[in-house]
């Protein structure tokens, strides 16, 4: 596999995206680049999913994602050392999408930069417990106590990892509010003790005590107040006190202010969720776990995954376990399980040598994107089985009452945080292996036996009989009806030049523009005007409807597709009113190219004639 340049590949994202001046802040979770930009329609989509090192683009939760893989991190500190974008970046926040968006983007940018500490910290925890549960330490030794409390502390010390993220977040200043979280946290140490007992007051208002060690929500809502009362301070302090006068006043204000009211409120909201999921998991826990297990991998392709974190954290710091964990192993390891059996089953050494360190990386880091993106989802069925695999192993799951003591990525090396700990019962712990198996088998035997269709590879192909050869000829076809025009003779300078690829144009006499092949969109500007489109044997085009229509921001056109969908060939991708592009100036050639043109042994446009969409206007020779 040949390397990737990183610092090169930072370089082509930022530029393709719109350059720094167009991103507002930009994260990175396991396998993604986050991106919130400005003017989403300045970013080059298909441009970005084309670099190497890129497995795909989307736009989701309100943000544009570049997924890496598990060398993102390498690519967001290039991107930190030739911009100012970093750490620093998510202080000035684009507020765009609908209000579920901006929840999901709210809490990923919260939990994303400690994500990795709290999993690994909990997965020490779980197997110090582990080897405790086994007599292979003693549990009343000094030893076991560090070892627990190296694990442990990160969950009950959340509220402070939140506070600095969260403040980063809201434009707070980070030091007074871990103060702010020390001081609630130092209640439950210290005062809080007596308040429990009895009733007290602040100043003759009664307090209700509550336990903030481990909290999630209180922190975060003070955290976000906290941010607007420094700023109505520091818009009226004489400068000459203000630098220690806010941050005095607004402890004074804050403090008493989450303990009487907001702190127990939302400390009794979080209770009231994890009430309810726990009831529905009582109503019904093989439903509960089959719809949370079908359907988590679809969560993790839009990125609203993330709005279930604070419930799991919640559901561990309030009870000590979590019930929807139970039901999230079984959907990871199964679509990790279909990526093997492709690994196995595929004749493409290409797709081969993506799905092996794919696979690999879901089953014992967790990280299923490049899985879902690289490999089972443009084969369609092995993301399919993966699913109904994970439907069955988490109903299983759930149904035994299986659950997590420890947050930790789903994955095998997870598996001790299931381990009999408190509620959570051997019976509970055996049912979860037996449903995670049988996810994994169900998912692997469907997609050995029936997931995979494809050839080898163009390097193969050439050294098999010339009658294989002719076999493995791809036609393309016109996407709309009208009169096809050479590449050359196109009014813009990169097509013509054939820098994205060999293909042809056509002057279209209707507005219905159809998939020239069948495979996965895998990009589709809001504007309309463009789709990207890679089938199952590797052929990338690209459909790019009018020259320089992109100025028009939509208007006139109406999509029919998605990024993420699967289409055939002859499918309606979108409508468009040529009339409108006529009026407004521009010119309506629609432009079929295949942009992975260097691939293949011959990419062979058709000469100048009239055709019907369907008809065949690029021959590929492999």
């Amino acid at each position: 596999m040949p390397s990737v340049d990183y610092r090169t590949l930072a370089g082509d994202i930022l530029s393709n995206v719109g350059g720094e001046s167009n991103v507002a802040s930009l994260a990175h979770c396991a396998t993604r680049l986050r991106f919130k930009l400005k003017d989403a329609a300045k970013a080059d989509k298909a441009a970005v999913g084309q670099l190497p090192g890129v497995i795909t683009v989307m736009e989701a939760g309100g943000q544009f994602q570049v997924v890496i893989g598990n060398n993102v991190p390498l690519v967001f500190t290039e991107i930190g050392k030739i911009s100012k974008l970093g750490d620093d970046a998510g202080t000035e926040q684009a507020e765009q999408g609908n209000l579920f968006n901006r929840f999901v983007a709210l809490i990923s940018s919260i939990f994303l930069p400690f994500l990795w500490t709290l999993a690994g910290a909990a997965l020490l925890k779980a197997f110090v417990g582990a080897a405790a549960q086994f007599g292979w330490l003693d549990a009343t030794s000094n030893t076991y106590a560090i070892l627990n409390a190296t694990g442990d502390a990160v969950l009950k010390f959340l509220p402070v990892l939140l506070a600095i993220t969260a403040a980063k977040r809201f434009r707070a200043n980070q030091y007074t509010s871990v103060v702010l979280a020390g001081a609630l946290m130092y209640l439950e140490l210290t005062a809080w003790t007596g308040l429990k007992s009895s009733p007290s007051d602040f100043f003759g208002i009664p307090v209700v005590a509550v336990s903030y060690v481990g909290s999630v929500i209180p922190i975060i809502v003070a955290v976000w107040i906290q941010g607007y009362v420094e700023r109505f301070f520091d818009a009226k302090l004489p400068s000459v006190i203000r630098n220690f006068t806010t941050p005095l006043l607004t402890l004074l204000l804050m403090v008493p202010l989450t303990v009487l009211t907001f702190g127990p409120l939302t400390t009794y909201a979080g209770k009231g969720i994890s009430w309810l999921i726990m009831t529905i998991w009582t109503f019904a826990p093989w439903l509960a776990g089959a719809l949370m297990g079908g359907f988590w991998q679809v969560f993790v392709i839009f990125g609203v995954h993330w709005a279930f974190v604070p419930v799991i954290l919640n559901d561990l710091s309030l009870q000590g376990y979590s019930l929807i964990t139970g039901a999230l192993l079984a959907p990871v390891l199964a679509q990790a399980g279909a990526a093997l059996a492709v690994f196995f089953r595929s004749k493409s050494a290409k797709r081969r040598e993506l799905a092996g360190p794919a696979a690999f990386s879901g089953f014992l880091a967790g990280i299923t994107e490049p899985v879902i993106y690289g490999v089972n989802l443009p084969l369609k069925r092995p993301f399919i089985f993966g699913c109904v695999g994970g439907a069955i192993g988490g109903a299983i799951g759930a149904q035994a009452g299986s659950a997590m003591t420890g947050f930790a990525l789903p994955s095998l090396l997870s598996i001790p945080t299931y381990l009999p700990n408190g509620p959570v019962t051997s019976s509970s712990f055996v049912w979860q292996m037996i449903g995670t198996g049988v996810a994994v088998v169900i998912a692997f035997v469907l997609t050995f036996l029936f997931g995979v269709k494809d050839s080898p590879d163009a390097e193969a192909a050439s050294s098999a009989p010339i009658a294989q050869d002719v076999l493995s000829a791809v036609e393309v076809a016109s996407p709309v009806s009208g009169q096809v025009v050479a590449l050359s003779e196109i009014n813009d300078k990169v097509f013509a030049a054939g820098a994205l690829g060999n293909g042809v144009g056509i002057l279209p006499t209707s507005g219905e523009i159809y998939a020239p092949i069948a495979g996965m969109v895998v990009s589709a500007f809001p504007t309309g005007h463009a789709f990207g489109i890679k089938s199952d044997d590797g052929v990338e085009a690209l459909v790019h409807i009018g020259i320089d229509t992109v100025q028009l921001a939509g208007e006139g056109f109406t999509s029919a597709v998605t990024q993420g969908q699967v289409v055939s060939a002859g499918d309606l991708l979108a409508t468009v009113d040529l009339e409108a592009i006529k009026a407004a100036g521009y010119d309506p050639t629609t432009v079929i190219v295949i942009t992975n043109t260097a691939e293949f042994t011959a990419v062979l446009p058709a000469e100048n004639r009239q055709v019907t969409h369907g008809d065949t206007v690029v021959v590929i020779e492999r």
